[in-house]
């Protein structure tokens, strides 16, 4: 399961820009970082792990950014996080079959580019918070926690855009929320995998991989991207993560090849 030198630097430097891009707006590069690994290796043991540490690196520097300027409201995000722990604990645990794992990777990644689209068009930066009963708090963060598990995603691409179309809170505090979901999330998965027996890592390649996150992450998170839309690179993102995502759902779980 070796790379080359060649091909393991081109990979670095591709996870480097997603760190980058998907820091630059509040996100861990989950779903992208298992798309990517999805199209180089079959062991998805191998691709939920490497995921969610990737995903684990990236967002510890946006939720210590987030907690310097005060944006971390830990005791409104408790009741997401009460939930979505031991459920995405829950969902690393399942040891599904091969077929099934990438028909609802592919199926979340599907979702996760058109959430992303979605938030992106719709996200407006000035509205007042809408009344949520304290039980969709629960609700929400037990569902996504489950499925963050049982993909290897930290979650934030889906809670981000449903809490904005709720109007939830102020766009900055849901950015804050997600990031924290994602690492409380990536913890969690992780260690489920590690008690299923299932933790298996792209060795030595991995050493790699997260030098190249961490540095991608921390430029995102402390770069200004002035000069570039953040418009425009979350809908270049959501197309990437579209087109895998069908690609994974027919070639590898409804083995359909239509791609090659």
């Amino acid at each position: 399961m070796s790379l080359a030198f060649g091909d393991l630097a081109l990979l670095m430097l591709v996870f480097l820009v997603v760190a980058l891009l998907y820091a630059s707006v509040g996100f861990g590069g989950g779903s992208s970082y298992l798309a990517i690994l999805t199209l180089l290796l079959t062991g998805f043991f191998v691709i939920r792990s490497t995921a969610l540490l990737c995903n684990l690196i990236v967002v510890l520097g946006s939720c210590y950014l987030f907690y310097k300027n005060g944006h971390l409201k830990f005791k409104k995000f408790l009741p997401f996080i009460v939930t979505s722990v031991p459920m995405a604990f829950l969902g690393a645990s399942f040891q599904l079959s091969e077929t099934i794992f990438f028909i609802i990777l592919g199926s979340t990644l599907i979702i996760s580019a058109v959430a992303l689209v979605f938030q992106t068009m719709n996200l407006k930066p000035n509205y007042t918070p809408s009344k949520y009963p304290r039980s969709m708090s629960y609700l929400l963060g037990a569902g996504i926690g489950l499925l963050s598990g049982l993909v290897g995603i930290g979650g934030g691409i889906f809670l981000a855009p449903i809490l904005n179309q709720m109007r939830w809170d102020k766009p900055i505090t849901i950015a804050a929320l997600a990031s924290f979901f994602i690492l409380v999330n990536s913890i969690s998965g992780i260690t489920g995998l590690v008690a299923s027996g299932t933790f298996e890592l792209f060795w030595p390649e991995i050493i790699g991989l997260l030098i190249a996150v961490l540095a991608g992450g921390q430029i995102g998170v402390r770069l200004s991207l002035g000069k570039i839309s953040a418009k425009g690179i979350r809908l270049l993102t959501a197309f990437l993560v579209l087109f895998v995502g069908v690609r994974v759902l027919l070639n590898n779980g409804l083995q359909i090849n239509l791609f090659s």
